[in-house]
């Protein structure tokens, strides 16, 4: 993919583009949080709008209210704590009604546990509290047949995406099976961009072997522990995976490890609010 620093837009001439609005992790204050905007065509998708994540649309000249396509990839407050405002901003200042990308049970975990407090009583509607369908149009992705880790996939115009599951929280899980609800993506089948995961080196593995991907972006953490994938562990990559592999969510620190990561062999670390291109 080739990098530029240029401003982003939600359509261009058809090249498939990647834009960090931020790469930090959770804690971060110097960078904004791990949330991604992909465009192609006249089609865009944001996946994830953290509580800082209307600030860092906004710092890239895009209003909460544009946004008519939405991915959460899980319900940390990094990840998820800026759909409130995007709710609002949509139903009270846009007047439409936003595509969002989940399954039914996970809309259940988000509206519950995330925005019915500050969603549902803004207004009576028919006599009733708000719900989620009020401020989202939900879409159901289909399985993937044959498709490893729960795979599934959505088109949004002339962008197909597939989502998987990752092992991401919480830390004790063993597989992706028993963990709680967090995704990757794989986009026209040619950039994967994991979202938060533990190592997992068998996940890289089954997917690439399937998908040959052009690109890929990685969870990463410059410290043990925890449940993010460590540069320690990700060094294990097989050579081939990291050439072509870009790492992202990380700390403030990210100068001390600049090196580091480009000695192991990566292709190197994101960087937010620039342009990752692909034709």
């Amino acid at each position: 993919m080739q990098m530029e620093r240029r401003p982003v837009a939600l359509r261009n001439d058809g090249a498939l583009w990647f834009y960090f609005l931020g790469c930090g992790g959770a804690f971060s204050k110097r960078l904004y949080q791990t949330n991604l905007l992909v465009v192609k065509g006249p089609d865009h998708l944001l996946v994830d709008c953290g509580t800082r994540g209307p600030e860092a649309l906004s710092a890239a000249g895009i209003s909460t209210t544009e946004i008519a396509h939405f991915l959460p990839t899980h319900s940390h407050a990094d990840h998820v704590g800026g759909v409130e405002e995007l709710s609002l901003t949509a139903r009270y200042v846009a007047r439409h009604k936003p595509k969002m990308y989940l399954s039914e049970e996970y809309q259940a975990v988000l509206w519950e546990r995330t925005l019915r407090g500050g969603c549902e009583f803004n207004e009576r509607f028919d006599g009733k509290g708000l719900t989620f369908e009020d401020y989202w149009e939900p879409v159901r992705p289909t399985p993937v047949p044959g498709m490893p880790r729960g795979g599934a996939t959505f088109n949004v115009g002339n962008l197909n995406v597939k989502t998987f599951r990752t092992r991401h929280y919480p830390q004790q899980a063993e597989s992706w099976r028993d963990a709680m609800y967090s995704v990757g993506i794989i986009v026209d089948e040619r950039i994967l961009y994991t979202g938060d995961t533990q190592y997992d080196e068998g996940m890289l593995a089954e997917l690439d072997s399937r998908y040959a991907f052009e690109s890929i972006f990685h969870d990463v953490q410059f410290h043990p522990g925890g449940i993010h994938a460590s540069l320690e562990q990700l060094e294990a990559l097989p050579a081939d995976i990291r050439v072509k592999t870009y790492l992202v969510h990380y700390g403030d620190a990210w100068e001390e490890h600049e090196n580091e990561v480009a000695r192991l062999g990566f292709r190197g670390l994101t960087r937010q609010q620039t342009v990752y291109s692909a034709p």
